[in-house]
């Protein structure tokens, strides 16, 4: 609370209005769908609808819990008015076109202000709290990795792979999986989000499995990518190269990089074998409370990295036609370097 009022503060805002889900329970801890939060320079307000009253009324500690009317904008209006307060944020990437208008309707003589990455910024820095999460998080996914390995035979469909990894990771505290789950198998491996088919597995084919758990409200995302039968020397070759790029990208890493810098350890590595052209997508992203948050590995993030982010590492080398590998942890930045979330073994597995 305290940062975010200093965020306010650098930006002349009296009162800030959040609406997007994953920052009113970062800020709350409410796990409810349906709420509001309302901060001013020495208050703060929880608004939800009758259904989650009581449920607020158990999580929500330090805020003013207040049922609001049907259209909860009325209720803002109502609070800024009484305090008079002229001038509150908003968060302009979770309103739409329409919404926006209902708030400049109804808020008629207060200064609607959008605000960009007010509440996501404070989220970049994981304090202790939330590192003990994800480090369940992702042990949870090395669990289903281990699990899933015997399931891994010719004959079954990427469907039913993912379906298991689904149900283990549930039946183990997960409340989902952190996204829909990839299973690329054969030449379907070369596609970078290839979620699930109904396409058997076969043998002498790679295996890419990405998924991750959704737990305590983080998210864990891990990549590892198998051979089914004996792999050829094309099979080696890429999957040689994209560990020695994933390698690079663990031993080097630091707090003082910027995002296109921790990129660039494996992109260039990628490129100096001649595959650049078939890593099409980032080295990595920020990891939270969603599955994709800032500050990213890739050539377009300017953003230092710092102690307590935490971030994927991702490579990959995709070939049409023939398939593609991916690896991918997860760390957390420390004060020298990195730690590992992620455990599960990259030796290359051959299966079936």
């Amino acid at each position: 609370m305290e940062r975010l009022r200093e965020a306010m503060a650098s930006r002349q805002l009296e009162a800030v209005f959040i609406t997007n889900p994953c920052n009113r329970r970062y800020l709350t801890g409410f796990t409810g769908t349906s709420g509001y939060v309302l901060v001013t320079t020495d208050e703060a307000f929880f608004l939800t609808d009758f259904r989650y009253m009581e449920q607020a009324g158990s999580q929500v500690k330090y805020y003013q819990v207040l049922e609001h009317d049907p259209k909860p904008i009325l209720t803002v209006k109502e609070l800024l008015s009484k305090r008079g307060i002229g001038r509150v944020g908003f968060e302009q990437n979770d309103v739409s076109y329409g919404a926006y208008v209902q708030y400049r309707e109804a808020l008629d003589g207060i200064e609607a202000v959008p605000t960009d990455q007010l509440v996501e910024r404070l989220r970049y820095i994981k304090d202790p709290s939330e590192i003990r999460i994800l480090q369940e998080a992702a042990d949870l996914a090395d669990a289903a990795f281990s699990h899933i390995l015997d399931h891994l035979k010719p004959g079954i469909s990427e469907r039913q792979i993912a379906l298991e990894l689904e149900f283990f990771m549930r039946s183990h505290g997960a409340t989902s999986s952190s996204f829909d789950t990839i299973v690329a198998s054969g030449e379907r491996s070369a596609l970078p989000h290839g979620v699930a088919s109904d396409r058997v597995l076969g043998m002498n084919e790679f295996v890419t499995l990405d998924f991750g758990a959704y737990y305590k409200g983080y998210c864990s995302d891990i990549t590892r990518t198998v051979v089914l039968g004996k792999p050829t020397e094309k099979q080696r070759e890429i999957y040689r190269i994209v560990l020695e790029a994933q390698m690079r990208v663990l031993g080097n890493l630091k707090p003082g990089m910027t995002g296109t810098e921790g990129d660039a350890l494996a992109r260039d590595l990628i490129s100096e074998y001649g595959y650049g052209d078939r890593f099409g997508h980032g080295t990595g992203h920020g990891l939270g409370m969603e599955i994709h948050e800032e500050p990213r590995l890739s050539r377009l993030c300017a953003t230092k990295l710092e102690p307590g982010m935490v971030v994927t590492v991702e490579p990959g080398i995709y070939l049409p036609g023939f398939g593609g590998v991916r690896i991918e942890d997860d760390v957390v930045l420390t004060e020298t370097g990195i730690q590992l979330l992620t455990h599960s073994t990259k030796e290359l597995l051959t299966l079936g």
